[in-house]
């Protein structure tokens, strides 16, 4: 992983706050410990922005990308399980025969259903 070239400008959102005593404090969000207090909201934001500046001076920002890791599908701990079981043939045959005994009554009872239905 190698980290991206440094941006030539970056940009920073800034909660301005306005304090009981008058002040306006200024901080970087995403940066609690980024603030600065003034007067004015100009004179926080000044005030803040050369103490970014400062800071950014001894520091560097990289992005860097990563790939999330791959889940494994939660069925597939069990795929094949029953590959080597030699009645898993016999209990198939089982469901697809109730399968069919249940199709057969739904289709008696629909055919009952359409009957009733001519008969009014």
């Amino acid at each position: 992983m190698t980290p991206s070239k440094k941006p030539s400008e970056l940009t920073y959102d800034v909660l301005i706050e306005n304090q009981e005593d008058g002040k306006v404090l200024a901080t970087v969000i995403g940066l609690p410990d980024c603030q600065a207090i003034g007067a004015t909201k100009e004179e926080a934001l000044t005030s803040l922005y050369e103490r970014l500046t400062e800071r950014l001076a001894k520091a560097e920002i990289v992005s860097i990308k990563i790939e999330p890791p791959k889940a494994e599908h939660p069925w597939m701990k069990f795929a094949g399980m029953f590959k080597d079981d030699p009645q898993f043939d016999d209990m198939l045959a089982d469901i697809e025969a109730y399968r069919r005994e249940l199709d057969a009554e739904m289709e008696e009872y629909y055919r009952k259903l359409d009957a009733e239905d001519e008969a009014k």
